[in-house]
């Protein structure tokens, strides 16, 4: 009798973890990221020093600012930052709730695997779970609009606590939302606001220009540094002679002709020179390059220009000014013009910035952000990046929540009576939805010093008598009502989170078998799997 032949499925350096080791592989990735994070939530929040390669230093406690920074390899652990993405790209803020309670979800279904409870039903509890989460939310979040404007600053108020801005928290919440509330028209976008940042100075020297701010100076130094109740022409075509599109040869003969052909150039430019100015544009700026000669015959008319200007930032200027942006210079006319009350070169921090402002209503504005270092300008940016984020969510959606742990407290509460209504297994997973839910007053208790047994323990009796809005006060050590505490966020936050963790919680856990191959004769590490970072 011969001997049957193996069948090679798989390459023969490939690792393969299959079953139990593979979930549990997954659910240990996920943890670990979740517990990196976990130390910076809360006001009371450590803060992470991030070092690169190249030995450029970020000081940080944002969530995804520390997920995107440290070189995460495992693929699950990669799974987890999207969620964090996630969130950052829909709301802007709530980037480390998101990824302890998806760690959370994942830590509690190991317990229910250990009780031999199938992963399909854990991910079906985990579905229904979150839907009821979402919809419980719905229900004790309250209505706000643009016109509480008390309750918007105490979002914005909200996001920056425990990062880095308490020196100033009131100056720089008052222009988030004086900016929000500038750019608003039917939709807030918070895309309408540029952050502009300059080193020098203090946190409380930001400030809100009603207008733009470009880093960039005017083109010729014979140009006006300061022009007052100008026309401004946004032109996104190169003010300069165009190469031919195809490979052309020219012969000449006589010096004279030379001389004709620069002629030309030079008349070409004065052609376009004088359409701008015979528009009644006082200042010119353009997306693309202007020739020397160009520059030259604007400053001589006493046009100020600015080149090579972003699109995104030729859009703002758009919005604040109400010009239009031109692609035709012979189709430029007076109607396209924008208006600035100012524009003028300033010098910021021994750098030339133009200033494009007391615009009429504008729809577009700029935050100037000042700080003592780089490290202290950056972290105000992403400060005022998650305060606009956040109430950006609150107008879009026009519900919000109280902050401090409370909405999670309730939920959980709630989730647990409705896993008493369910008959089947799932009820187990409802059941650990809502206790995973508690990891965020828990940790926000522990990020304080305070002994998180005793305050979710003050929580669940304040809970239970109906008390929607108990949460932690990490400052006093207390359980206080959140909404008169002021401690606010956009309801978008919190459902998102659970949206997210609950998403990626289901995919991880349906994972039972893990094959690794290496590529170009590179050796798998012992486990299958590559490191966790």
């Amino acid at each position: 009798m011969t001997d049957k032949q193996p069948v090679y499925i798989l390459p023969e350096d490939a690792q393969r973890t299959l079953g139990k080791d593979a979930q549990r592989n997954n659910i240990m990735a996920a943890k670990i990221v979740a517990e990196t994070v976990r130390t910076t939530l809360g006001p009371k929040g450590m803060d992470k020093m991030l070092v690169d390669p190249y030995n450029n230093v970020t000081i940080t406690n944002d969530g995804v600012t520390i997920l995107d920074e440290i070189a995460v390899e495992h693929p699950t652990a990669k799974m987890i930052v999207e969620v964090a993405k996630t969130q950052e790209n829909e709301v802007g803020d709530g980037t480390t709730t998101a990824v302890i309670i998806a760690g959370e979800l994942l830590k509690n279904a190991e317990k229910l695997l250990d009780e031999k409870i199938h992963p399909t039903v854990i991910t079906r509890g985990y579905r229904l779970a979150s839907e009821k989460a979402n919809k419980i939310l719905n229900e004790i979040a309250e209505d706000i609009n643009i016109n509480d404007q008390e309750l918007l600053k105490y979002i914005a108020e909200t996001a920056m606590t425990g990062k880095g801005v308490e020196s100033a928290k009131d100056k720089i919440s008052d222009i988030c939302l004086h900016a929000i509330t500038q750019v608003t028209t039917e939709k807030t976008d918070k895309d309408n606001i540029k952050i502009e940042k300059k080193v020098g100075e203090g946190i409380e020297d930001s400030e809100l220009i009603k207008g733009i701010v470009i880093d960039k100076e005017r083109t010729h130094s014979e140009m006006p540094k300061k022009l007052e109740n100008a026309n401004v022409a946004l032109i996104d075509i190169p003010l300069e002679i165009k190469d031919t599109e195809i490979d052309a040869k020219i012969q000449i003969s006589d010096p004279a002709q030379l001389q004709s052909f620069l002629d030309k150039e030079e008349s070409i430019l004065k052609e376009m020179t004088d359409r701008i100015n015979d528009s009644g544009a006082k200042v010119v700026i353009c997306q693309k390059g202007i020739d020397d000669m160009a520059q030259y015959f604007l400053a001589k008319k006493g046009i100020f220009a600015l080149r090579r200007v972003k699109e995104s930032d030729m859009r703002k200027i758009a919005k604040a000014t109400s010009g239009k942006i031109v692609s035709n210079l012979k189709e430029l006319s007076k109607e396209d013009l924008g208006f600035a009350g100012l524009v003028e070169e300033r010098k910021i921090s021994n750098e030339k910035m133009t200033f494009i402002t007391k615009c009429e209503n504008p729809k577009a504005v700029t935050i100037l952000v000042r700080g003592g270092t780089e490290h202290v300008v950056d972290e105000v940016e992403r400060a005022i990046t998650d305060a606009l984020g956040d109430i950006t969510a609150a107008l879009n959606d026009g519900k919000i929540v109280a902050g401090a742990g409370s909405p999670e407290m309730e939920v959980s509460k709630q989730l647990k009576e409705y896993a008493h209504t369910l008959s089947g297994r799932e009820q187990l997973a409802v059941l650990a939805f809502a206790e995973a839910l508690e990891i965020i007053p828990k940790t926000l208790a522990e990020n304080a010093g305070l002994d998180p047994i005793d305050m979710l323990t003050e929580m669940k009796v304040k809970h239970d008598n109906n008390e929607k809005w108990a949460g932690i006060d990490v400052y006093n050590g207390k359980i206080v009502n959140s909404w008169d505490a002021k401690v606010l966020e956009p309801l978008k936050v919190k459902t998102q989170a659970i949206k997210s963790a609950s998403e990626v919680a289901e995919l991880i856990l349906r994972i039972d078998d893990i094959i690794a191959a290496s590529t170009n004769g590179q050796e798998i590490p012992q486990g299958g799997m590559p490191p966790m970072m």
